[in-house]
This record gives structure tokens, C-alpha cells and sequence, in this order.
């Protein structure tokens, strides 16, 4: 990674990416969750709406809010998503024929149908169950959302394609499209969304956000080309920092273990430190081939504190602790936590630059 570039506001972040996407097609942007990444789209938005026009096509949790569902709870049959008929999303939703571009977008990853009624702005759906189809069916949120992500991957194709319906927008920003998704879908949908961003006819700039480790090295393998950053944010300085990951592949355990051992070096260890500290330990043990990520922990014959540590990540690790809502953690705790961060380092000599105190930041 370079410097890091600060700054003090997500607005000025959000400028700072347009300015990057004058001489660049598409960025690449990593954050842990609550870092600010569903803000910093809605930013970028803003920056370019004026009175009632705007410029950016965008994907985030806002997106998911313009389907609502109506479960028909008197009559229990009719259950349909509705759909916000005031949002530019769906602009030239009757006369384009979606129904026709969603469904082999759509038969990719799920095996249910639907139908969008243009008069009522509601989506019903079917699922075909022994050779008899059943209508007016809800399906799950993981079927939902991929649902929408394929809705929003045809207008992109719309987009693409010149169509007038979407002639004002200039840049796409999609921000964490796989929340809700398995593994292997999130490759698929990773490489599936590359193919996009890589034709040859693509003029439009792109910004892809996301806290999914393996969707992002995804993208990042398939759009050599693309700006990469790691996102973060310091609790203590209010500042947002960028780093660029164009140098070699992004791999999410380096950049949690700075995170964590920052906020050791700095003092503000919190409950949720051991979150992050139990993946860490998780990661290392798959990639050394264990099952049980405690094989990670170094610790003597006849240690009298295996069992304790043991149970201390297995249940700090576990309990409803935010990234919003920080709480400082215990003193006899942050002992602990030091301890098995230690070990866990002199078991395993990670690059000693990794670990410093805070890194060279440039004022933007």
C-alpha cells in the first residue's frame, strides 16, 4: 500500500472519487461494515443532483427500499412487491420490456419466476413445485435481493445499450450487492458484474464498494485496470482514510490485522475488537489448512490459560457488540486480548511494517 490520503468528510471523499473517475473508469473501493460506504454513495449522489435531474445510477440498502412487499395478511394469497413508481430507477420501466431483460439475468442464480404489472407497479412471483406452478409466492430475502440485483444489472445493460430512458446517467455506483448471498454466488456475481464493466463499448464511470473479501479479489483480479483503495475511518480523529491496493491483490486479513493492532498501539480497544480478532484468527487457520481456528493461538504444554482464552474469543467474539455504538473494553479483557494478539504474532511473523502506529497520512 502508498500513503494514505485523509479526510475530513465524506462529501469531500465523495469529490475526491469524481475527480479520480476524470482520468479512470472504475474504482475499486474496500471498507469494513460501518465504516461509511452506503453514506459515502448517497454523497457521491448528491454531488451531482441539481434541482431534478442527477447523474448517478446507484445500488445500495436505499435501492432495496424502493421494493416493499405486501403479504396480503386478510386474504393471504396475493402477496406482491411493490414497486416506488416516483424513483428515476424506474424510469421506462413499461415501455423497455423488462420483464423479457431480467428473467436469463435472472436464470443465472435462482430457479423461481416472476411477471411486473406496469398498471398496479407491483412484481408477482411463482415458483413451479412438482410439475404445478404456484403463484403469488414470497420468496426469501437472499431471492429477493438477487432478484432486485438482476432488475438493476438490466438497467445497466439499458444504460450500456444508449437507451433514452437513462441518457442522464454519467456514472453507476453499487455499493455491497451480495449482503445476503452464499459464497459461490458471490463469485458468480462478481465475475458476472466484471463482464459488464469490461465491454468494450462501456463509457460510463463506475465506483464498486463492498466489505465482501472475496467478492472484492474478485473484481479486482477481473478489472486489472480499475482504481483499488481500503476504505477506513478513525473513531478518533473523525478522519477517512484511502489507501491504494494497486501494487499486489488485496487481502482482507492483512488490513484487519493493522486495524486491530492500531487500536492496540493507540488505546482504544473495544468489545468489538474481538470480532475482528476471532476472524483473524479463523482466516489463518484456513489458510494453514485447520478446521479450528485456536491452532492459531501459541501456547505452552500444560498452559493453565488454553481453556480461558478459549472461551473468552468464543464468547466476546459472539456477543451483540456494534461498530456503531463502541464500547471500551475491560481492562482485564485488553490484557487478555494483547496477550493472544501477541502470541498469535510471535507465532507467526508477520511483515513488521504492517505493524505501526499510524500510518503517513496526506491532507486532501
Amino acid at each position: 500500500m502508498t500513503k494514505e490520503t485523509a479526510f475530513t468528510s465524506l462529501p469531500d471523499l465523495a469529490a475526491y472519487l469524481r475527480r479520480e473517475l476524470e482520468t479512470k473508469n472504475i474504482v475499486l473501493l474496500y471498507a469494513f461494515n460501518g465504516t461509511g460506504k452506503t453514506r459515502l454513495s448517497m454523497e457521491f449522489k448528491n454531488l451531482g443532483k441539481q434541482d431534478d435531474s442527477q447523474d448517478t445510477l446507484y445500488f445500495n440498502a436505499f435501492t432495496e427500499d424502493l421494493f416493499t412487499w405486501d403479504n396480503d395478511l386478510d386474504g393471504d394469497s396475493d402477496r406482491k412487491l411493490k414497486i416506488n413508481s416516483d424513483s428515476h430507477f424506474f424510469d421506462g420501466l413499461a415501455e423497455l420490456e423488462m420483464d423479457t431483460r431480467i428473467r436469463p439475468l435472472l436464470q443465472r442464480y435462482a430457479d423461481f419466476d416472476f411477471r411486473i404489472d406496469t398498471e398496479e407497479w407491483v412484481i408477482r412471483f411463482s415458483r413451479t413445485v412438482n410439475g404445478q406452478t404456484v403463484d403469488n409466492i414470497k420468496v426469501s430475502r437472499g431471492e429477493e435481493n438477487i432478484f432486485i440485483w438482476c432488475f438493476f444489472l438490466a438497467i445497466v445493460q439499458l444504460v450500456l445499450d444508449g437507451a433514452e430512458a437513462y441518457r442522464w446517467v454519467k456514472y453507476i455506483y453499487i455499493d455491497d450487492p451480495i449482503s445476503s448471498l452464499d459464497e459461490e454466488n458471490a463469485i458468480l456475481v462478481g465475475n458476472h458484474l466484471a463482464q459488464f464493466l469490461k465491454r468494450k463499448d462501456n463509457e460510463i464511470k463506475t465506483v464498486v464498494s463492498s466489505h465482501h473479501t472475496l467478492f472484492f479479489n474478485v473484481l479486482w483480479n477481473e478489472l486489472k485496470k480499475a482504481s483499488h483503495y481500503f476504505l477506513s475511518h478513525s473513531r478518533k480523529t473523525g478522519k477517512y482514510s484511502f489507501s491504494r491496493t494497486n501494487d499486489t491483490p488485496f487481502f482482507y486479513h492483512l488490513a484487519l490485522l493493522q486495524e486491530i493492532w492500531r487500536a492496540k498501539e493507540v488505546g482504544q480497544l473495544h468489545t468489538y475488537h474481538f470480532n475482528a480478532l476471532r476472524s483473524l484468527l479463523e482466516k489463518s487457520a484456513i489458510f494453514h489448512g485447520y478446521e479450528d481456528f485456536f491452532v492459531c493461538v501459541r501456547k505452552e504444554d500444560g498452559d493453565p490459560d488454553e481453556t480461558l482464552y478459549r472461551r473468552l474469543v468464543n464468547i466476546l467474539s459472539h456477543g451483540n457488540y456494534s461498530f456503531h455504538d463502541p464500547v471500551e473494553m475491560l481492562p482485564e479483557n485488553r490484557e487478555h486480548f494483547e496477550k493472544l494478539l501477541t502470541d498469535f504474532l510471535n507465532f507467526y511473523p508477520f511483515n513488521q511494517e504492517l505493524l505501526v502506529k499510524e500510518p503517513e497520512q496526506v491532507d486532501a
